[in-house]
């Protein structure tokens, strides 16, 4: 479709949503303001830059695929990156696992990670205009075999991982310091047993310790935020995680630090998009984790689908997008991972798009005023409005790709790129 064509399309939408009192304008400006933290572990299959030909292990997770392709190297992985950031509409960020550092060549282990392992991806982030944020590195590990690692019975243990993660807040407090935006540095453990625990509370008695000591030193809020991720159960910890939700909230409301909910760290009946409004009341900022379960926490490629839609609504809606933080987390190497990357943001940014053209003053008008059918009226007639020219006008606006056209630019990526990389 020419611009000419996108152009025509969205004024005519535009007078579509006007009818119904929607300004797409100011959507659009606002959707423009929202930064997406993109996850560089989708670009090698939680790999990272540790030793050569690593692959994920331990922590209850997998990695399942081969498509060829792989990033090898942090160059390859940024090169990846900028290719999927110039199709994603929007100035975006990074998120890094704390075991994609460049590290030449040398045996670093976890306990000694500093910033200067991470001065280029600083240097790179800074010419790029991007955000960075960060993450501890608490699996793939030999001293994460046992299934514990901040909660392990062993202080010897205990402390190795203690001062990893210290060491990850520093590193984030750099990464803040040089691109001028703060890191949000969130802490996620794979802590847990395979069969039943019979002193849980010994556990998370350890966990609150080893945590208030990775917190005993401070930074200044514009250079490091602390998030804490929990989970409901991971492969080999299926009856017991001690870094459960109600742990973690209750550290978290407790120590002033931020709560980050991973959609696919709940059980498939619970809506995330429910716990947004519940948690705002007490945490006066949230960490949002956007990924997509299929019969489990299987992180799957992000699509635009109703739990990403009632996600993004329930943000919009409580008028809360300057106190959640968007990051996604999937990965997949089954597909082209540099597409996959590009349909998840857009997926994203589709459902907030959406959300910012709902009439929330009208439906909570309705809602109020006991017109329950009108109110569900309005639900059903904004499924077919047509979001599809606003999105590819912002997208135009933006100089990336609309519609399909980002698809052949993926295709010539492989071609020239990718499939002289191997498997």
């Amino acid at each position: 479709m020419s611009s000419e064509q996108i152009e025509k399309a969205y004024r005519d939408s535009r007078e579509s949503f006007s009818r119904l009192g929607i300004d797409t304008e100011a959507a659009l400006e606002s959707l423009a303001a929202i930064s997406l933290s993109v996850h560089c572990w989708q670009g090698d299959d939680v790999a990272g830059f540790e030793k050569s030909g690593a692959k994920l292990s331990g922590g209850g997770l997998s990695v399942t695929g081969s498509y060829p392709g792989r990033a090898r190297t942090a160059d390859e992985l940024r090169q990846d990156l900028g290719k999927a950031y110039s199709l994603i509409p929007g100035r975006h960020r990074l998120n890094l696992h704390a075991m994609y550092g460049e590290f030449g060549g040398r045996a670093v282990d976890r306990d000694a990670v500093s910033p200067a392992h991470f001065q280029g991806w600083a240097d790179w982030a800074v010419g790029e205009g991007h955000g960075l944020d960060f993450n501890c590195t608490c699996f793939s590990h030999p001293r994460a075999d046992s299934g514990f690692t901040l909660s392990h019975r062993e202080s010897a243990v205990r402390a190795f991982w203690t001062e990893h993660v210290k060491r990850c807040r520093v590193i984030g407090a750099y990464f803040g310091r040089r691109t001028g935006s703060a890191c949000y540095h969130n802490i996620w453990v794979p802590d847990g047993a395979k069969e039943e625990s019979s002193d849980r509370g010994l556990h998370r008695a350890l966990l609150a310790d080893s945590l208030d000591e990775v917190f005993a030193e401070s930074f200044p809020p514009d250079e490091l935020r602390d998030s804490l991720e929990s989970k409901l159960f991971g492969i080999g910890s299926e009856s017991f995680v001690v870094g459960s939700h109600e742990f973690y909230f209750g550290y978290a409301l407790s120590r002033g630090k931020i709560l980050c909910l991973d959609m696919g760290h709940f059980h498939p009946t619970e809506s995330v998009a429910d716990k947004v409004s519940a948690i705002l009341q007490f945490f006066p900022e949230l960490a949002l984790h956007l990924s997509r379960g299929v019969r489990w926490d299987s992180d799957h490629v992000v699509l635009l689908g109703p739990e990403v839609q009632s996600l993004a609504a329930e943000v919009v809606r409580g008028g809360a997008l300057d106190r959640v933080h968007l990051g996604l987390d999937f990965f997949d190497a089954s597909l082209n991972r540099v597409a996959a990357w590009v349909i998840g943001a857009r997926a994203v940014l589709k459902a907030l798009l959406q959300a910012l053209l709902e009439p929330t003053v009208r439906l909570r008008t309705l809602e109020a005023e006991g017109r329950t059918f009108e109110q569900l009226a309005w639900v059903e007639e904004l499924k077919t409005l047509p979001y599809g020219a606003v999105w590819d006008y912002h997208c135009l606006k933006h100089g990336v790709p609309p519609g399909m056209d980002w698809v052949e630019d993926i295709r010539a990526y492989e071609r020239s790129i990718l499939a002289r990389r191997g498997t």
